[in-house]
């Protein structure tokens, strides 16, 4: 790694603009011109590291976002932090970290790696010089509402996109701006992009400056790369006395060859591409940079589990393929719909899309929407909704999932990048998981983590059709199959999964691990090297979360110790509860229970280990539970 920044960002020259003036002079745009351009090719440069060491992050959208948060010099008129509703943005947020000296700018280059505090959102009080946390998406302008309430004498910024005004919070923010006159400006990237493809395409009818308009905004359009256009724009708003925004059509990554105009510019930028445009832009001498740099592998060996790996978040959609094999189109049609949620190549639903399009209905940014659509589309006894999310957002439609409890609906969650593994860092952990299990105790919805590919695909045909709500969670990262001791693979073609039954990995005397999802490969490592020193451990998988299984908790609680393995809250996980359910049951073993209890540190699979939830802390644990 080099000690200086390739590019030098000394080059930047700090402008004081005057909102007041309609037009910018020759001088005012050529420097802001060359401003623009110097931070997107150092954008461009810095976030490829990440394609380069195997981790995904996001890009920054360089050239619009760039422009607004040096362009008043911070006077006493303007709130002196700009705020960003895309945390997607987040090279946007490192870069002007390093204009202000909060980080050196070589760090930069140390982009998503683990444990450099640059993850794949921005982090208040993990990185220094970052001002807020942006979350996920479209979560900040309600609270840019209680900044400007807060500041009845400032401009507040609020920078915004297209895919993050799809969310329903952001309408409610805007009811709100304009009740009550609130000095909110938004600047709106309008690039027509989401990673599903393009809005005008799958979500018509979607217009982010009428809807604006329609909140009672006062909503100027302009064409995000015309630097004339915009500051127009800007200016226009600004000497607005009230909530107003900016609407800046443009493309997503513009002048980036292979990315320009697609979703790939979502995403850290491909060395290919960043190698082209540094190319073109007179950088050739910079792109050996790439080639010092390389993913770092797992240390980790694990006993009991296959070197072969599969996704599960893939084989649910692949598994949903196969029971809908069994139906006609029509009657697929008529009894099942699948609504997307602008992740189906993330989530699994992309392969039902290709293949069974007569069940698939794309839609937006829209979670809280969408599930209760699963829903009403499951409110007849003879019809299914599927949804499909982040196991994140699963917080954002807890009301939802009370209100398709109480109408007796019919859904089949999927919440992929379930845990921590590989997760992109805390905001995306999706470790609230058994918040789902809200409804009272009258009215059960299951809740199943299978552990390997070939258990997924029997829970998803085993409940499919089952009435009621029904969720089915997956990681991020890939899993391998699940081995007995003789080498075999424990779920083969012809097991059948059995709701609410906990399964015997391994007996034990000494007493027991209960695991289940990507955590069950990792306790059964553990449990493996426990029971070749001699310490007769046994482990449980336990993949429906939320059931008693009454003989299996007798079992295991008449012996020495249990201990519960996962990757969800420890406050909120299933260690929460199954000490309690041991008590009321009269068992009283020695218990303890792990799961994530920091924020992250960033990286893919180093995420485990930094919550102490690998093999080797599984093992002191067990061993302390049997002394």
């Amino acid at each position: 790694m080099t000690d200086t920044f390739p590019i030098d960002l000394k080059q930047f020259k700090k402008l004081s603009l005057d909102p007041s003036k309609p037009k910018l002079s020759d001088e005012e745009k050529a420097t802001l011109k060359a401003n623009i351009q110097l931070l997107r090719d150092a954008i461009v440069l810095f976030t490829a590291t990440g394609a380069a060491r195997g981790v995904s992050g996001h890009t920054g959208k360089p050239a619009y976002m760039i422009r607004y948060r040096r362009l008043f010099n911070f006077s006493s008129r303007f709130y002196d932090t700009v705020f960003d509703e895309a945390g997607h943005r987040v090279a946007t947020q490192y870069i002007l970290a390093a204009l202000d000296g909060a980080i050196p700018p070589e760090h930069l280059l140390r982009y998503r790696e683990a444990e450099s505090h640059l993850p794949g959102h921005p982090e208040l009080g993990l990185t220094p010089g970052v001002k807020f946390s942006s979350g996920r998406l479209g979560h900040m302008w309600p609270l840019v509402n209680g900044v400007a309430f807060a500041n009845r004498d400032k401009v507040v910024f609020c920078l915004g996109s297209d895919g993050a005004q799809q969310e329903g919070d952001d309408d409610e923010a805007a009811r709100l701006a304009v009740a009550q006159n609130l000095n909110v400006k938004l600047l709106i990237d309008d690039n027509d992009v989401t990673i599903a493809g393009h809005p005008s395409q799958y979500l018509k009818g979607y217009d982010v400056a009428k809807n604006l308009e329609g909140h009672g905004l006062k909503v100027v359009t302009v064409q995000g790369e015309d630097l004339d256009d915009l500051w127009s724009g800007v200016h226009e708003i600004v000497n607005y006395d009230g909530p107003a925004a900016v609407v800046a059509k443009r493309l997503m990554a513009p002048g980036i060859p292979i990315i320009e105009g697609s979703a790939h510019g979502h995403d850290v930028i491909p060395i290919k591409a960043a190698v082209q445009y540094l190319q073109q832009r007179g950088y050739a001498h910079l792109t050996g940079i790439y080639d010092n740099i390389k993913p770092r592998t797992s240390p980790f060996l694990y006993l009991g589990s296959s070197k072969e790996i599969g996704a599960n978040r893939v084989v649910f959609g692949e598994a949903v393929n196969l029971v809908l094999d069994t139906l006609t189109k029509e009657e697929a049609a008529r009894k099942v719909m699948v609504i997307d949620s602008d992740l189906e190549g993330s989530t699994g639903l992309k392969v039902i899309h290709q293949k069974h399009p007569e069940v698939f209905v794309p839609s937006g940014i829209m979670e809280r929407g969408n599930f209760s659509a699963a829903a009403g589309f499951g409110f007849a006894p003879d019809k299914f909704g599927v949804f499909s999310t982040f196991s994140a957002f699963l917080e954002m439609v807890i009301s939802e999932i009370t209100m398709a409890r109480l109408n007796n609906c019919n859904v089949l969650c999927h919440f992929s990048h379930s845990g921590v593994d590989e997760a992109d860092n805390t905001c995306h952990f999706g470790i609230n998981n058994m918040f789902a299990d809200n409804g009272l105790s009258d009215v059960h919805s299951y809740l199943y983590f299978p552990a390997d590919p070939t258990q997924m695909v029997a829970v998803v045909k085993r409940v499919f059709f089952e009435r009621g709500l029904r969720f089915i969670f997956s990681t991020r990262s890939k899993v391998p199959w699940i081995l007995k001791e003789n080498g075999e693979r424990y779920y083969d073609d012809q097991y059948e999964f059995v709701p609410g039954k906990d399964e015997v990995i391994a007996e034990g005397t000494a007493g027991y691990v209960v695991s289940f999802g990507e955590m069950l490969y990792r306790s059964w490592d553990a449990v493996m090297r426990c029971r070749k020193e001699g310490l007769n451990v046994g482990l449980i998988n336990k993949p429906s979360l939320n059931v008693v299984d009454e003989q299996m908790i007798s079992k295991i609680g008449q012996t020495p110790f249990v201990l519960v393995v996962e990757s969800f809250n420890q406050k909120t996980g299933l260690g929460s509860k199954f000490g309690t359910w041991l008590l009321e049951r009269g068992l009283t073993p020695r218990y303890g229970y792990m799961g994530t209890t920091k924020e992250g540190c960033g990286g893919l699979w180093e995420q485990i280990p930094y919550q102490n939830l690998d093999p080797g802390s599984i093992i002191l644990k067990i061993k302390q539970l049997s002394q």
